[in-house]
This record gives structure tokens, C-alpha cells and sequence, in this order.
């Protein structure tokens, strides 16, 4: 089968020739019809990951959609979305004709939603949505402050959050392009981050009202600083990840007067069955129009491309994979 395939790590994959997967006990075959260009991917192809640096040759791609070929599980034809642990276990992943999955990463898909919004969205939306509901606890009518607004997580997320029926959404973003994204994703005001925390804090407050139940935070640094000193009493900051820095200040007299809460997350603390059900909810709103995010298509023959342009932050949004068949 044609596979994109990392040969040497630290440098994109190449389109080659590469063995057809043969499913273990336990496992699906699937034949990829779309799978998104994550960080994670370049992450593990690195080979500087905490999970170790992977064997190679390997093909890299760490979510997918497709569709049965092979199961024990679900019929043949099913329409799937998928996850692998390529890059972190022995294995290949997603970026090839056909890949074999665990029977347990399989989510069948609705037929509103085409392939590439399925990827486009993906374990982005798991993430975004999980945080809100599960995380947060978000209600209806609370007002919801989105980092990195203009990052996939972060559209879902300012979608999401409508969805759920927040009050207010107020989105912080690193760029005018990202602020752009953002206000098409359903933000009703959007601001520039600063370097400043206190000038950010300042006009944070003014675009929010004075303070926020929900803070998702997929960058933590300062923005996350500035985001905690606005929490409302009883306010939620829930960080995904740390885009732009490890560290972030909060205020003790901030946290306990107003009996806040900083948490974690990530998707790996979810059954399958939550992440199916994360995903099934985000979809029926995608196929409503509710949430959304920006991406572009790259056949797999011009996966190198793509790769360095992931590499580089050269993307307007997610860059999802085509594979045709031959």
C-alpha cells in the first residue's frame, strides 16, 4: 500500500511503498479516507517525545476517518473515526491506505458530517468538549473566556461553548488571522494577547463584563495569568496544554476568595466510551452548523509539504490528509 513513512527522525515522511497492516486479535482493518496533520505526530516522528523515540520505518498519524474493511466489531462499510498510538507504541498510524486500529478506538460516524470535518475536528473536539462538560461543568448562561482562541481547540471550543449555551463568549487570540477565526467560530468579542499581564487583565475584564465562570486554556504562560484574576466566584480554569510556556503565577488571595478552581486535563483520563460520546455530541452540533473549524485539504502525495508547513506554523488552520485509493 502507499504509506507516508517516517525513515529518520527529526525529518518529514515520504511517500513509499509500505507492508499492508494485518489486524491482531482485537483490531480492525480500516481504509483511511482523511487523517489531520497533529502536533503530536511531529512530536513522536521527533523522536525526543516522553514516550521515547519510535523504531523506524513507521508510518506516523495518530487519528483518522475511514471506513471498515475488516472487523469483528462492526460491519464492513461502517464509517469510522479512529485514534492509534503511532509513534508511541509499536505501529503504524493513520497517513496510509489502510491502517489496523483497535477495536476500542473505532467511533462510528453519522453520515451528516463529510470525512474532512470529521478529521478536522477529531481529538481536538473530544478535548474542547470534554473540558466544558466534564472538566468545567459548564452550565447554561455562564460566561466563558477561550485562550488560544483562534487554534482548533480553541474554535471548538468558543462553538462548544455556545452549543452549551453560555451567556458570553470572549476569545483571546495571538494574531489578526487567529482573531478572524475565532469570531467566525461564534466569539462575540475577540482580543489581541499582550505581553503585559496586568494591561492584559485590564482589558480581559472590559471585553468579559468584569469576571468569567469558564476559562479553557489549551496555552497556560500569561494569558492564564491574567485569565485566573478574573474568575468569578466559584470559576473553572481548565488548562489542555501550555503553547506558550510551562509556567503561569495565580494569586492565592485571587483562588480563595473566590473559592476558584484550576484543573487539568487531558484526553488520555477517557474511556473509549466517553471519548465516543464526546465525539458523537460534538458532530451533531457540527452538522447543525454550531461548531466549526478552519481547514484545508493536502492529498497524501504532498505530505512532506504539509509536514514542514505543521513544522513551521504555516497553516491558517487544521491540514488534513486525503488518501485516494488505486
Amino acid at each position: 500500500m502507499r504509506a507516508a513513512v517516517v525513515g529518520i527522525l527529526g525529518e518529514p515522511p515520504s511517500l513509499a511503498e509500505h507492508p499492508d497492516p494485518v489486524p491482531a486479535e482485537g483490531c480492525s482493518l480500516v481504509r483511511v479516507a482523511a487523517a489531520p496533520v497533529v502536533p503530536l505526530d511531529l512530536l513522536c516522528a521527533s523522536g525526543t517525545s516522553y514516550f521515547g523515540a519510535p523504531a523506524v520505518p513507521y508510518v506516523p498519524g495518530v487519528q483518522g476517518v475511514g471506513v471498515v474493511e475488516q472487523s469483528a466489531v462492526m460491519a464492513a462499510g461502517t464509517r469510522v473515526f479512529f485514534a492509534t498510538s503511532a509513534g508511541m507504541t509499536a505501529g503504524d498510524g493513520s497517513f496510509a491506505e489502510r491502517c489496523a486500529v483497535p477495536d476500542s478506538d473505532l467511533v462510528a460516524l453519522p453520515d451528516d458530517v463529510p470525512d474532512t470535518v470529521v478529521a478536522a475536528l477529531g481529538l481536538s473536539a473530544v478535548a474542547a468538549w470534554m473540558a466544558l462538560t466534564w472538566r468545567a461543568r459548564m452550565q447554561p448562561g455562564e460566561r466563558v473566556l477561550v485562550l488560544g482562541a483562534g487554534g482548533a481547540v480553541g474554535q471548538i471550543a468558543i462553538g462548544a461553548a455556545r452549543a452549551l449555551e453560555a451567556s458570553r463568549v470572549t476569545a483571546l487570540c495571538r494574531s489578526d488571522a487567529s482573531r478572524q477565526r475565532a469570531l467566525a467560530a461564534g466569539a462575540d468579542d475577540a482580543l489581541m494577547l499582550s505581553a503585559d499581564v496586568d494591561e492584559l487583565t485590564t482589558r480581559l475584564a472590559e471585553a468579559t463584563g468584569g469576571d468569567v465562570d469558564v476559562v479553557v486554556d489549551p496555552v497556560f504562560g500569561p494569558a492564564a495569568t491574567a485569565a485566573s484574576r478574573l474568575l468569578a466566584p466559584g470559576g473553572r480554569l481548565v488548562n489542555l496544554g501550555g503553547a506558550s510556556g510551562d509556567e503561569a503565577t495565580f494569586s492565592s488571595s485571587v483562588l480563595r476568595s473566590r473559592s476558584a478552581n484550576i484543573l487539568g486535563y487531558t484526553n488520555n483520563s477517557l474511556t473509549p466510551e466517553q471519548r465516543a460520546e464526546a465525539l458523537t455530541a460534538v458532530l451533531r452540533h457540527a452538522a447543525a452548523g454550531r461548531i466549526t473549524v478552519a481547514h484545508e485539504t493536502v492529498g497524501l502525495p504532498d505530505v512532506a509539504t504539509a509536514w514542514s508547513r505543521q513544522a513551521a506554523g504555516q497553516i491558517a488552520g487544521r491540514l488534513i490528509l486525503t488518501v485516494e485509493h488505486h
